[in-house]
C-alpha cells in the first residue's frame, strides 16, 4: 500500500467541500475558486482528466437571498440551490477560462443513475466532455430532488461519479487533515490514518461527527464514499484543502492526508451499477439457507428462501436482500413484481406456474443480476 494514488491516476474526480469554496458560508469565495482552478489546470497540463464535484450552491444562494442560516424546509433549500447554481457555475467558468479551459455544468439526481439507460447516457456525456478537454462541474440537482431521492451529500455523489466514469482516483478535499483513529477534538490519543484498505470495516468505527453548519457531509460519509469508489477499482484520498497546493503535491507523489486503497478487483460495470443504488424499490428478507446459497455457493435467489417482502416494486427494479440479522448483504434486479413475489415466497420454483398461472423465470433474482455487498 505504498504506491501513490493521484500521481498514478489518469482520470480522477475531485470533490470540494462547502468550507473550501465559500467564505464561511457567506457565499462563494472567488479567490479560493480561482486557486483551485489553477491547481486543476496544472493537473490537466500533465495529462490528467479531471471531473469536479463542487459544493457551494446553497451557500451562494443563501447569500444572494440574504439568508443568514441554512433553511430546514426542503423547498427553501431547493430555491437557494436554484439561485446559487447561477453563481457557482459562473465562478468556476470564469476561473477556468483564465487558464484556457472550458467547463460544462452537469446536474445529477439519483434517478439519473438508478435508471440504466439514463446511467449510460450520463456516462457517455461525461466521457465525451473529458475527451474534448472540458472540465465537467458536477453537483446534485437540488432543485428537483427530495429527501427521499437525494444523494444526501456530495461525498456520495463524488463516489458515484467515480464509478460512473471508471475514474482511477477520488479525492475528497475537506477542512480536516484526513481520517483519524478517533475524533481528535475529543481524544488526545487520536492519530491520523495514513493508509488503509477502503473496504476495511474498522474505518467506519473510526469515522464520526457531523459536518459543518453549511455542508451536509461528515467523515463517515467520506469513508463510505471511499468504500463505494473502491468497488470500481478507484482508490481515495481524504485530505485537507487548507494544505497549500495540495492537488499538485499529491500529483507529484507526496503523501498527504489519508490514502484508502481500492479492493484488488473491480466489479463488472453492470454489477457496479447495481451496487451503487442509493435508493431501492423494496427489499426481500431471506432465511439463513438462502443467504448461504448466495454468499457461499454463488447461487441465484429462489422464492423458497424468501420469508417476507417490503415495498411496491415492479419486475426489473432493484431490491435489497436482507439476512436474518436484519442487514442488507446483496441487491439485484427482481424477476417478479411485489404482488407476484408475495404469492410465491416460500414456495419452490416448480410451484410458480401453479400459483401464478405462468412462469417468467424460475429464479426471483438471477445470479447475473445480483451483487453481494
Amino acid at each position: 500500500m505504498n504506491a501513490g494514488i493521484v500521481d498514478t491516476a489518469q482520470r480522477l474526480v475531485v470533490k470540494f467541500g462547502s468550507t473550501l469554496v465559500t467564505d464561511e458560508g457567506r457565499g462563494l469565495d472567488h479567490a479560493a475558486v480561482a486557486r483551485w482552478a489553477g491547481e486543476i489546470a496544472s493537473l490537466t497540463r500533465i495529462g490528467k482528466a479531471v471531473v469536479l464535484v463542487s459544493s457551494g450552491a446553497i451557500a451562494e444562494g443563501m447569500r444572494r437571498l440574504g439568508w443568514s442560516r441554512r433553511p430546514h424546509a426542503i423547498h427553501e433549500q431547493q430555491a437557494a440551490a436554484a439561485v446559487g447554481q447561477m453563481g457557482l457555475v459562473e465562478a468556476w467558468e470564469h476561473a477556468f477560462a483564465a487558464h484556457g479551459l472550458k467547463t460544462a455544468q452537469v446536474l445529477l439526481t439519483h434517478e439519473d443513475l438508478a435508471d440504466r439507460r439514463r446511467y449510460l447516457n450520463a456516462r457517455s456525456t461525461l466521457t465525451t466532455l473529458l475527451g474534448l478537454g472540458v472540465i465537467p462541474v458536477i453537483n446534485e440537482n437540488d432543485t428537483v430532488t427530495t429527501d427521499e431521492i437525494r444523494f444526501g451529500d456530495n461525498d456520495t455523489l463524488g463516489a458515484l461519479v467515480t464509478n460512473l466514469i471508471e475514474a482511477d482516483a477520488l479525492v475528497l478535499l475537506t477542512d480536516q487533515a484526513g481520517l483519524y483513529t478517533a475524533d481528535p477534538r475529543c481524544d488526545a490519543r487520536a492519530t491520523l490514518v495514513l493508509a488503509a484498505q477502503s473496504d476495511d470495516s474498522a474505518l467506519q468505527a473510526m469515522a464520526g461527527g457531523a459536518g459543518s453548519a453549511i455542508g451536509r457531509g461528515g467523515m463517515l460519509t467520506k469513508v463510505l464514499a471511499a468504500r463505494r469508489a473502491g468497488r470500481s477499482g478507484a482508490s481515495t484520498v481524504i485530505a485537507s484543502g487548507r494544505e497549500p497546493d495540495v492537488l499538485t503535491r499529491l500529483a507529484a507523489g507526496e503523501r498527504i492526508g489519508t490514502h484508502l486503497y481500492a479492493e484488488r478487483s473491480a466489479l463488472a460495470s453492470r454489477k457496479q451499477w447495481l451496487a451503487d443504488h442509493v435508493r431501492l424499490a423494496g427489499s426481500l428478507s431471506l432465511d439463513a439457507g438462502a443467504v448461504r446459497a448466495l454468499v457461499h455457493d454463488g447461487k441465484s435467489l429462489l422464492a423458497i428462501g424468501v420469508t417476507s417482502i417490503r415495498g411496491e416494486f415492479e419486475r426489473g427494479e432493484v431490491v435489497g436482500c436482507i439476512g436474518p440479522d436484519g442487514r442488507e448483504f446483496a441487491r439485484g434486479l427482481v424477476n417478479y413484481g411485489a404482488q407476484e413475489a408475495a404469492r410465491i415466497l416460500g414456495h419452490p420454483s416448480s410451484e410458480i406456474e401453479a400459483i401464478l398461472g405462468y412462469v417468467d423465470e424460475p429464479e426471483l433474482i438471477h445470479r447475473s443480476n445480483l451483487v453481494l455487498l
